[in-house]
């Protein structure tokens, strides 16, 4: 099983234009099963380069993928001033049946001396029968960039959604039929966090997420860094600013996979297309075993 993540920039190039179908080519060369794509844009005209792109980015990405199923979160989710919404954030497109979705919105303590805006976390379950729990949760988000304490906030949340999840997975609950809200559904107990952390390997954050649990989260199986599990003794490859870019002096690895402990000897290989210039980002790809 192959999951692809990527801050695409809204399709922008470091050439400065914005071209979805160079996007799609990129993806589609990865070949993979499940892409989590951070800043997607849905109507909003005024980013660089989007005059006379599709405003919908999810909705054509969706269109153009066939064969996946396609969701969509915003963390930014504003009016456009003409009745309308301006939506910026992550989708999730799966050729592998998309069980549950949930949109987690991550916390935004105020942090006046820097810019900011809302963030979110995209959890698709995805079928994988021959995994515990019959499925696995693919997490996807772009964390806060200019403000530390709104990023380290983050990072917490999403320890607190991974440890839900995984007790959700394991707790034998009553339901009524497939059709209504109460149904009981695989969540899966194995879990990838994947996105652009917007915090260079070796941070603070990156220790933390990695984190063992406590107290009433005891037993609840620790988020690994994917690198670290493929590549041991390997250095992070850098996977932003690799040609120059005005927000970091030097490339740095900003996207990670993070995989439950419980997938970790499920995990065969990442790896970093280097050579894309499609985005201020590169595209990384994580490689699963899922046979039973």
């Amino acid at each position: 099983m192959r999951i692809l993540s990527w801050n695409i920039q809204w399709g922008r190039g470091i050439d400065g234009r914005v071209d979805l179908e160079r996007t799609v080519a990129v993806i589609a060369a990865g070949d993979p099963d499940v892409i989590c794509l951070q800043e997607v844009a849905r109507c909003h005209p005024d980013l660089p380069g989007m005059d006379g792109n599709p405003p919908d980015q999810a909705g054509w990405l969706r269109g153009r993928f066939t064969g996946f199923e396609g969701v969509f979160a915003a963390g930014s989710d504003l009016t456009d001033g003409l009745q309308g919404r301006r939506r910026f954030g992550e989708m999730v497109l799966s050729r592998l049946p998309v069980l549950q979705v949930f949109r987690h919105l991550l916390p935004w303590p105020a942090d006046p001396a820097k810019p900011s805006m809302q963030r979110v976390a995209l959890e698709a379950v995805i079928a994988v029968p021959s995994l515990p729990g019959g499925a696995l949760r693919v997490v996807t988000t772009h964390l806060e960039y200019y403000s530390a304490r709104q990023r380290r906030a983050q990072v917490e949340a999403l320890r607190r959604i991974h440890a839900e999840g995984w007790l959700q997975a394991r707790c034998a609950r009553p339901g009524d039929g497939v059709d209504p809200p109460f149904a009981v559904i695989p969540r899966g107990e194995g879990a990838v966090f994947c996105g652009d952390f917007n915090h260079p390997a070796g941070a603070p954050e990156h220790a933390a997420i990695q984190a063992s649990f406590a107290g009433k989260d005891a037993g609840v199986p620790p988020l690994m860094d994917a690198w670290a599990l493929a590549h041991p003794g390997v250095p992070n490859a850098p996977t932003a600013a690799l040609t120059p870019v005005d927000w970091l002096d030097a490339p740095a690895c900003f996207d990670f996979f993070h995989v439950s402990a419980d997938l970790a000897h499920r995990v065969r290989d990442v790896r970093v297309d280097a050579e894309c210039r499609a985005s201020d980002h590169q595209p990384v790809l994580l490689d699963l075993e899922v046979s039973p």
